[in-house]
């Protein structure tokens, strides 16, 4: 990765003047780091998604023994979630 970067600022000085050069690989760079960041946020939020899921399919599941009050479903299903956490 360090040998790509060289070469980038190398080809980058030979095209752009050598201030503008050097400000491009730090833009380049800072890109780079938003990019790793934005990944990981991106990771969280599939992470919280599939919470949610889970979440709301537990509760589909209550809803459904609760409407015809079958409390022995309900305690089975809320015991394999508690197990889950």
């Amino acid at each position: 990765m360090g040998e790509v970067r060289k070469r980038l600022g190398a080809v980058k000085r030979r095209i752009v003047p050598t201030d503008e050069g050097d400000d491009l690989v730090q833009r380049v760079e800072s890109m780079r780091q938003r990019i790793a960041v934005l990944e990981r946020e991106v990771q969280e939020n599939r992470e919280l998604n599939r919470r949610l899921a889970e979440l709301t399919d537990v509760v589909t599941e209550l809803l459904i023994p609760l409407a015809d009050r079958d409390d022995d479903s309900v305690h089975e299903l809320l015991d394999k979630y508690r197990a889950q956490l």
